[in-house]
């Protein structure tokens, strides 16, 4: 009787100890937004990672709870009364339940998993033809290097790669930029140095940049205000100064902003500045 209280005890003890760890993780964040300990969404597309999150999360409590279920049977019944069997797990039976469970599980939760990621990619994350078609569409050149983050708006003339002397009105911004709400935002990335990678949260939007080519990415934003820009990946001692903000405006304070900011550019442009001459030609075959 002893043996078997010890037994429950411990169980008990692990089974809260878990349960007060995980709960603690979840709600880690220092400024919790809505949500179940995610950044709130503020994009066109989010639903669609939250949605991935949401029903992985489901099937790993409903795994998590069956095992603890099956625990607790076993701590029930296989007691010190209970006879051993030893089975070594080589019979027909044990072979084709074993292969039974592992093919519903693979197909139910990884290939529904799997399908759908395929179609939101398809349809949405990497559909630049649909975000470059859209009219109102907001284009920056984004060239990363340790630590931080420079932004090109083109100018005006609505041209990249133009002869500095030529287009000195390109807007350049550095770890602070500025997107309308309701178009689309399209990014294309660079990195002068090692490998970053461009994380904004409350848009559920991530690429890798990567020296020596030129990524993309885009997202639509459906709020205003003011929103987290970090760095996903280790990019040295001072990968936590990776950090920028990203602000969304409603349609016209950005383009009060963005025509000052150009006329400003005009103002201060130096061509013997040869660092802040930057840029590539848009790609759009990409």
């Amino acid at each position: 009787m002893n043996s078997r209280i010890l037994r429950w005890t411990s169980f008990v003890t692990v089974l809260l100890c878990g349960l007060f760890v995980g709960v603690g993780l979840a709600f880690a964040e220092v400024q919790p937004e809505s949500g179940f300990g995610l950044p709130r969404d503020v994009s066109l597309e989010g639903w669609r990672i939250d949605w991935l999150l949401q029903v992985t999360t489901l099937f790993v409590g409903l795994l998590f709870f069956i095992m603890c279920v099956w625990m607790v049977y076993a701590c029930v019944v296989h007691n010190e009364d209970h006879e051993a069997v030893y089975d070594h797990g080589d019979a027909k039976h044990a072979v084709v339940v074993a292969l039974t469970l592992s093919c519903v599980i693979f197909f139910v939760v990884d290939g529904n998993l799997f399908y759908n990621s395929v179609v939101d990619v398809e349809e949405a994350f990497w559909n630049f033809e649909r975000a470059e078609s859209h009219p109102e569409a907001i284009r920056i050149e984004v060239n990363s290097r340790q630590w931080a983050w420079e932004g090109r708006y083109a100018g005006a003339d609505g041209e990249f790669g133009t002869p500095y002397a030529q287009s000195p009105d390109d807007v350049v911004v550095l770890n602070h930029f500025r997107v309308p709400v309701g178009v689309p935002v399209i990014l294309e990335l660079a990195s002068v140095d090692v490998i970053h990678s461009f994380y904004l949260p409350n848009f559920r939007a991530k690429i890798d940049v990567m020296p020596g080519m030129i990524n993309k990415l885009w997202f639509q934003a459906t709020e205003t205000g003011d929103f987290d820009i970090g760095c996903a990946q280790h990019c040295g001692t001072h990968h936590y100064k990776m950090k920028g903000m990203l602000s969304v405006l409603p349609r016209d304070e950005y383009d009060a902003w963005h025509r000052m900011a150009s006329q400003r550019a005009e103002r201060t442009h130096d061509p013997i500045d040869k660092h802040a001459q930057w840029g590539w030609a848009w790609r759009k075959d990409r």
